[in-house]
């Protein structure tokens, strides 16, 4: 992975990654392909809303189908037939979130199912209670594995409500978990040529404090990472204010010359925030999310964005389009509110399809006009 900056007007920047062949324009938007597609969504769609890079679930894949399988198939890009650059979280969070929510005949009182070791974390997995260990090397050979152009550290996200000394000790515990998917990165990867060594950031995690996320931007920053990453912003019920604090605390540390990615912010005006405060990169599993419930966004001057809910009744007699100007499928084809309202109501695919589309286009566009800019 190669990143030029172009331009900078005060925080805001444009560059772009060049990933083997594929070249990705910053700032940029990657959907979210968890378990090797965007929900409802094939590739050649992606592809024509403008997408280059999506985002993988390595937690997801490694439990199905399994990394060794995909690896069979020479890389998770063949396995889903997908032509563009592909990045894969760690899992870290899917680990704790699906991992304390699981239900077992002798786990009756639903008590946490996730332990913490020195190894690194047991889970149970969240599909047949199966019990397994994410380690910080393991977490780095099973997205070698998939072939990941980059790559995602194992890191420890608390909670909103966690107290200063418990974020100061996951901030401890991501980095010693850092150094060792570090050297077992540098072990595994050594015989590679460069053009086939994928790229790894670093994920600065603590909170809302500004003396914790120093301290762990101080302690990744020793390592030669192809870019960074803000964690611990959008993954645990965090407000709007401790997220753009942590943001505001984070960016200035930041080398310019690497880029900058926000985990899990999606929110169209969060984006636009986030780019006037020097972020290059964005992922978030919302446009299909609110596609597959029956919402989308609309906005006339591309500020200021709107949610409208095309399950309330008002929408059944509504003979407009979903938004003016819009070039997604459902826009470009007539479809009416009114039509796309039964399909929601009546929960036909093809209706949660149309929205999803709906939806990616306009974070692609909204990318678009930002670069633009």
């Amino acid at each position: 992975m190669k990143f030029k900056l172009f331009k900078q007007i005060k925080l805001k920047r444009y560059g772009q990654l060049k990933i083997g062949k594929t070249v990705i324009e910053t700032p940029v938007f990657m959907p979210c392909a968890t378990n090797g597609a965007v929900k409802g969504i094939s590739s050649e769609e992606l592809q024509n809303l403008g997408f280059k890079i999506i985002l993988g679930n390595t937690y997801h894949l490694y439990l199905r189908p399994g990394e060794k399988i995909i690896k069979k198939q020479n890389n998770l890009q063949n396995f889903i037939h997908w032509p563009g650059a592909i990045l894969t979280d760690s899992g870290g969070y899917q680990v704790f979130s699906l991992g304390h929510n699981f239900k077992t005949k002798e786990n009756k009182k639903n008590e946490p199912l996730v332990t913490l070791s020195k190894r690194g974390i047991w889970f149970r997995s969240h599909l047949d209670g199966s019990k397994h260990l994410f380690s910080p090397e393991k977490v780095i050979a099973i997205q070698l594995d998939l072939g990941s152009n980059i790559i995602m550290p194992l890191d420890f996200c608390p909670s909103a409500d966690a107290t200063h000394a418990e974020i100061e000790k996951a901030v401890d515990l991501t980095n010693i978990w850092f150094k060792r998917a570090w050297e077992h990165f540098q072990e595994k990867t050594k015989n590679l040529k460069p053009a086939e060594k994928p790229a790894l950031f670093a994920i600065v995690q603590g909170g809302y404090y500004k003396d914790l996320r120093q301290k762990s931007f101080e302690f990744l920053n020793q390592f030669p990472v192809n870019g960074f990453a803000i964690g611990g912003v959008a993954n645990a019920g965090e407000s709007k204010l401790k997220q753009r604090k942590a943001i505001e605390y984070t960016e200035p540390l930041l080398p310019k010359n690497k880029p900058r990615y926000l985990m899990g912010v999606g929110e169209p005006e969060d984006i636009i925030w986030a780019v006037n405060h020097g972020i290059d990169m964005f992922d978030c599993v919302l446009p299909t999310r609110l596609g597959r419930h029956g919402t989308i966004w609309i906005t006339q001057n591309w500020r200021k964005f709107t949610k409208i809910d095309l399950r309330k009744t008002k929408f059944q007699v509504d003979e407009k389009i979903l938004m003016k100007n819009c070039e997604c499928p459902a826009c470009n084809s007539k479809y009416t509110k009114s039509y796309l309202s039964h399909l929601i109501k009546s929960r036909e695919m093809l209706g949660m399809r149309f929205l999803s589309l709906h939806n990616l286009w306009i974070l692609a566009e909204l990318m678009r006009k930002i670069r633009n800019s």
